[in-house]
This record gives C-alpha cells, sequence and structure tokens, in this order.
C-alpha cells in the first residue's frame, strides 16, 4: 500500500506548490477538499492544512472537524491552517495592524523541535497574511518567532500537531524544504520511495484491474500529457487502446505530420482526422475567448464523438488530465478561471467511462514518467500548448490567412530558441497575434501590417510564471527574421507581464 500524505485544500492559490514540495521529497501525497478527508485510509501518514482567502472568524470561512485525527496522525497548520487550529482551540486570531507580506526573518527558533531541526535564527521566510494569531492556549507552546510576528510557529505540548504563519512551500521560504522534510520524513515518518518508476508500477497495475479487456479510446493532442498517457495506457493494455488525433488547423506548423510519425514510433494505434475545415467555419466572425474554446472544445468532442463511434466495443475514455487542468478548471471557491476542453463533459455524451491516469502529476512529473517509460526525449520536453492551439494566440476572429501568418512566426520564434539553446530554459513559448496594425517602413515604402508578442514564460507548474529574461541580442534577431520573412508583419513585442495577474497564454 502506497503511503501518502493528505494536503487538505482550504482555498489558497499555493495549495499544490505544498503538494509539489512533498512530492519533491518522494512522498506521495493527495489535496482533497478541506471537508473530504479519506476516513478509513490506511495508508495516510500525515495531514497538512494549506492556506485560505478567507478569516478563520469569518462566518463563510471554510472549516473542518480534526477530532477523528487529532492524536492519531502528525498535523502541521500552514497559515491559514495554523491560524484554524489555534482558533479552535482556544487561541486568538486577529485581523495584524498591517498586511503581513514578503520576507522576514526568524528571530528566535526553538531548535530542540523536530520540526525545525537544521533551521537556524536568521533564516528567511515568506509571509502572506493579513490575520495573525495574537494568542494561543496552554495546550501549545511557541517555537519560533520575527520581529513583527510572534507566533511565527507553535507545536502541541501533548500531540503532534505544530502550526506555522509563514510559507514553506514558497521558494522565498529558505528553510521551507527543511521543514517540510522534517515533517513529512522525520515527524510523519516517510520511505520516500515514491518516484517515476514506482508511479508507472502502481499505475500499470491499477489499469489493468479497473479496465481488465475493455477496450479504451483516447484523444491525442500533440502534447506531453495525451502522449504519456497513452503511451502507460498502451503499457498496461496494449491493442485495447486505440488513439485518435484531430487536427482542427491551428495546431503548430507541420505539427500534424510530426506528431503522427511520433507516434507510430511509439508503436500506438492512432487514426488522425483532419477536421481543419469545420473549426475555422464554426469559429468564423467569433472573437470571444470564452466563445472560441467552447466552439473548439464541442467540435473536437463531436468530430471524437464521430471517430469513436466508428471503433465497436469501447467502453473507456482515456484522457490525458493533469492537475493544474483541474485546479485551474474550478478551484475550491468555485470560481472558474478558464474553460479546459479536456476536463469533464464528453463521457457523459458518449457514454463512457472516464480513465484520466495521470490526474494527480504535475507537469515535470509527467516529463518523468515519459522519460522513465523510454520516450523520445523532444516528445518529452516539449512546452505545454494549449487544447485550443493558436486559436487562444489570435486576439480577434479566426481566419486560415491568420492562422497560417501566425504558424509562420511562431516556428521562427520557436526554431530559434532551440538554435540558441534556449529551449530547455523556457517553460513555454509563442507568438501571439495582435488584432492591430502598425505603420511600417520597407525600402522606401510605408506599411501598414501586423504586430505580432513574443511570448516566453518561465515556471514549475503553471501555476505561476515569470516572464524568461531572453538575450536581446536573441529577440533582436527573431524579430529581424519574423520581420522579413513573415509577410503580413512589420512589428515585433515581447511580453514581459507574470503569472499573476497576467496568464500564460493571451486568451
Amino acid at each position: 500500500m502506497q503511503e501518502k500524505i493528505i494536503i487538505l485544500d482550504f482555498g489558497s492559490q499555493t495549495t499544490q506548490l505544498i503538494g509539489r514540495r512533498v512530492r519533491e521529497l518522494n512522498t506521495y501525497c493527495e489535496i482533497v477538499p478541506y471537508n473530504k478527508f479519506p476516513h478509513g485510509d490506511e495508508s495516510v501518514i500525515g495531514v497538512i492544512l494549506s492556506g485560505s482567502p478567507f478569516s478563520v472568524y469569518d462566518e463563510k470561512a471554510f472549516r473542518t472537524d480534526l477530532s477523528s485525527i487529532w492524536g492519531r496522525l502528525p498535523i502541521l497548520g500552514i497559515c491559514y491552517g495554523a491560524q484554524f487550529i489555534a482558533y479552535t482551540n482556544g487561541g486568538k486570531v486577529e485581523p495584524a495592524g498591517s498586511r503581513e507580506y514578503g520576507r522576514a526573518r526568524l528571530e528566535y527558533v526553538d531548535e530542540s523541535d523536530p520540526l525545525l531541526r537544521d533551521i537556524r535564527p536568521g533564516s528567511q521566510v515568506w509571509m502572506s497574511h493579513g490575520d495573525t494569531i495574537t494568542g494561543i492556549s496552554d495546550k501549545f507552546e511557541i517555537i519560533a518567532s520575527t520581529a513583527d510576528v510572534p507566533v511565527a510557529a507553535y507545536r502541541s505540548k501533548e500531540e503532534k500537531v505544530w502550526g506555522v504563519q509563514f510559507h514553506p512551500e514558497v521558494y522565498h521560504s529558505e528553510c521551507g524544504t527543511q521543514l517540510l522534510s522534517n515533517f513529512v520524513k522525520g515527524i510523519c515518518g516517510s520511505k520516500c520511495d515514491w518516484n517515476a518508476a514506482s508511479f508507472i508500477e502502481s499505475t500499470v497495475a491499477a489499469l489493468k484491474e479497473q479496465i481488465g479487456d475493455d477496450k479504451v479510446v483516447l484523444g491525442l493532442s500533440g502534447g506531453v500529457d495525451s502522449s504519456v498517457a497513452a503511451v502507460l495506457l498502451n503499457k498496461a493494455i496494449g491493442k485495447n487502446l486505440t488513439c485518435i488525433f484531430v487536427d482542427h488547423g491551428m495546431l503548430r506548423k507541420d505539427e500534424f505530420s510530426d506528431v503522427m510519425r511520433d507516434y507510430e514510433g511509439l508503436g500506438l494505434n492512432v487514426i488522425g482526422v483532419d477536421a481543419s475545415a469545420k473549426f475555422f467555419k464554426e469559429l468564423a466572425g467569433v472573437t470571444d475567448p470564452e466563445k472560441k474554446r467552447k466552439i473548439i472544445g464541442k467540435g473536437f468532442i463531436d468530430v471524437f464523438d464521430e471517430e469513436a463511434h466508428k471503433l465497436t466495443d469501447v467502453k473507456w475514455l482515456g484522457q490525458g488530465t493533469i492537475y493544474p487542468d483541474c485546479i485551474e478548471s474550478l478551484s475550491i471557491t468555485g470560481t472558474t478561471i478558464k474553460s479546459h476542453h479536456n476536463v469533464g463533459g464528453l463521457p457523459e455524451k458518449m457514454n463512457l467511462r472516464l480513465c484520466e491516469p495521470l490526474r494527480l502529476l504535475f507537469k515535470d512529473e509527467v516529463r518523468a514518467v515519459g522519460r522513465q517509460l523510454g520516450m523520445p526525449e523532444h516528445l518529452i520536453s516539449r512546452h505545454p500548448f494549449p487544447g485550443p492551439g493558436l486559436a487562444v494566440r489570435i486576439l480577434g476572429d479566426i481566419t486560415p490567412e491568420k492562422v497560417a501568418v501566425l504558424q509562420e512566426a511562431d516556428a521562427i520564434f520557436i526554431q530559434g530558441l532551440r538554435d540558441h539553446g534556449l529551449y530547455d530554459s523556457v517553460w513555454q513559448a509563442g507568438v501571439i497575434l495582435l488584432p492591430v496594425q502598425s505603420v511600417g517602413v520597407m525600402g522606401d515604402e510605408r506599411t501598414y501590417e501586423r504586430a505580432v508578442a513574443l511570448r516566453a514564460v518561465t515556471s514549475t507548474d503553471a501555476m505561476t510564471a515569470d516572464w524568461a529574461r531572453l538575450p536581446y541580442d536573441f529577440l533582436a534577431e527573431v524579430s529581424n527574421k519574423i520581420i522579413n520573412k513573415v509577410k503580413g508583419v512589420n512589428r515585433v513585442t515581447y511580453d514581459i507581464s507574470s503569472k499573476p495577474p497576467s496568464t500564460i497564454e493571451w486568451e
């Protein structure tokens, strides 16, 4: 039985980062809603309570009953989690005099406490809260303080329960990895034996048991997620897997033929469908980003459904859904950020059961699994590419002509990154076709042509991203090539916004 840490999600934007840090410690973890603890699961070895956008004293604040795990499992509360534990055990939480946000230094550290082992006074931590613990009951004792936060960390005197008001999961907390390691390894006793190889072994066994001799159909996108999902399923069920690759006309230049060749080399049974004419017709005149996503999502479903119905005895739908897809589609607070056409909806229409072998993995973990499966590196290291393709990189209406322009510009940019050894240092990159024209001069003639924006970001999980600091000389070279070689473009810009507040894609 795979041991695990349970992370109770109270709605923080950094909950997923907690999960990533735990996974980096070669320990499996699952993120579940704050009120959905898996009672009866004997594989749970510890519990972490996340942050939250609420105050613990708000009427709408998320609350949970910890009585069934209190004293039985080690518990670590982070930010809101720490405030919740303190507040519900006789402590006091009040609005801070001023918002406590940013870097701080631990002035007092109880170095004898197992949570703070090898953490010294002066260590930098990251604060992000509007409330603060102003008092704890006599059940607890303070184990760390900063100049402005007296209760930076505390522990129960009797049980294996800790709380920290800073965020060990973010990189700015210099001691964060050590603290989480102290909790996961030292306090919870994790064997730290979860890795790509063990994931493949357990997942293949689970897929064989789950699917048996049934047939599965899977929609391929050309990206690493669906490709790894396909190879993993193929390892489990072999010939009972059929893949469908739909070309909606908004793939990257030559991508359909290139990817089909790659899939053939992987031994996958793939049906390729060119449905570009259908999509261009349905997208004609549509400018609203969400409508574009919905049209493409529905169109994909319709084409996929039509092809899948040509197959016989299919009972399962395979998808390459990964964890950030689920998080961004619908957060615990019920807020939709953007639509993902690969999350939900399809099985109901097709009357198929859903199989998502990568659902709980982050992108870098998917890549690690792909490498362990022996997939070619150029497939594994491909930048993420949105399901709607270049449609969400064309602001305004979609036409075949605009797509052709964007494909050419994008190909120059991506090849340039490869040629200059920059591709692997960037998480995601692409070109945006802007809905404006600008005045230019070529030779002795005035031009009035399109402007494009280059977008390149660094990230680890797509939940947050920073703009990539690409060399000026490289940007100048790419700009020159695009303007000279892509007819209809006379201006190139570079997007230097980060996520948040921007998203990685423009739509």
